[in-house]
């Protein structure tokens, strides 16, 4: 019997999608929102495909912010943003 893949959907696109294909930005029980790799740090988690656009799309629309129940932060964005580009192109690479 072959193994279910959980799905989740983006935050930007709102397509549903194997959970291994999303990345999982994630607020600590702290409050401190940062993009988790490996989807297995604490806290409440939000999905978005791995590409810019998905997040602008969550970002504009607020979606991120709604669904992780928090005002992130301007610096924040721009560290989310720049950490989601150095994901990319590691991918690509």
């Amino acid at each position: 019997m072959a193994k279910r893949i959980p799905q989740r959907q983006c935050l930007g696109c709102r397509e549903m999608k194997p959970k291994p294909e999303l990345l999982r930005v994630v607020r600590s029980p702290s409050g401190e929102v940062s993009l988790d790799p490996r989807g297995k740090l604490p806290g409440r988690g939000a999905y978005i495909c791995p590409n810019a656009d998905c997040f602008r799309r969550a970002v504009k629309s607020r979606a991120l912010s709604r669904a992780l129940e928090t005002q992130i932060p301007d610096e924040v964005m721009e560290r989310l943003a720049a950490a989601l580009e150095a994901e990319n192109n590691g991918q690509g690479a």
